[in-house]
């Protein structure tokens, strides 16, 4: 195993045996039988050397994403998405604690590429008219909310002792992006009608646009076109 290997993996393991969550510098030096110059080569400095240990563990997790071909139910996709973040939280609660730190400046890579993911199956939902606003408008809700009720679940159980809150967060934060017609078999939405089938329509043609520019638009009128439909989309709904 590479010196470098061997802080990470040192690291990671503090990391998770930590009361708090955090570990000094000394102590993974110590753990892992190298002097600090050694740390400070391979990773720069605490923060570098947080990072990557959040980007090797949730590599692990996005692995899993990876992996996975894009089913044929976007919808399916991201309730089981929702559901396999929450338990990666809960299974690696100081990992998931450091990854979502205010004190990380640059977010980690595997927390962009979560994103871009999630914004990925939103994508193909509103090429199949299923949700009611742009994708990366409902990726900002969906990803927010994930994160909040996770933070939440592992930083609070004593209060957020319910087995059910993740699930019927996701229910309620899905029939807000959803159309009702897909939340039909969930979770109680919100009034249909033409409120409804305007902004899917806008997000289903903006999304659509984006994957196929249209070869009779030049690309000044397709970015205006674009920006309209947006902005139909994504305008706030009583």
């Amino acid at each position: 195993m590479s010196t470098k290997a061997r802080i990470l993996e040192v690291a990671a393991a503090l990391v998770a045996e930590s009361p708090d969550g955090d570990v000094s510098t000394r102590a993974v030096c110590e753990a892992a039988g190298v002097g600090a110059p050694a740390l400070y080569r391979h990773f720069g400095d605490k923060e570098g050397l947080l990072s990557a240990v959040v980007d090797h563990g949730f590599g692990q997790y996005l692995a899993t994403k990876r992996e996975r071909g894009p089913g044929t139910d976007p919808v399916q996709d991201l309730r089981d998405g929702w559901d396999t973040h929450t338990d990666f939280a809960l299974r690696n609660p100081n990992l998931y604690r450091l990854m979502n730190s205010p004190a990380m400046r640059t977010p980690p890579a595997a927390a962009l590429e979560s994103h871009r993911i999630l914004t990925s199956d939103l994508q193909r939902a509103a090429e199949q008219g299923k949700l009611r606003m742009a994708p990366e408008l409902a990726a900002q809700l969906v990803m927010s909310a994930n994160v909040g009720v996770a933070l939440m679940l592992v930083s609070r159980p004593a209060t957020f002792d319910d087995p059910t809150i993740s699930r019927r967060v996701r229910d309620a934060v899905h029939a807000m992006v959803f159309t009702p017609e897909v939340m039909a078999a969930g979770a109680a939405s919100p009034a249909g009608g033409d409120e409804v089938r305007v902004p899917a329509t806008a997000a289903s043609l903006g999304a659509l646009l984006r994957q196929s520019p249209s070869p009779a638009l030049t690309p000044a009128e397709g970015t205006l076109l674009t920006e309209w439909l947006d902005r139909l989309s994504n305008a706030p709904r009583e």
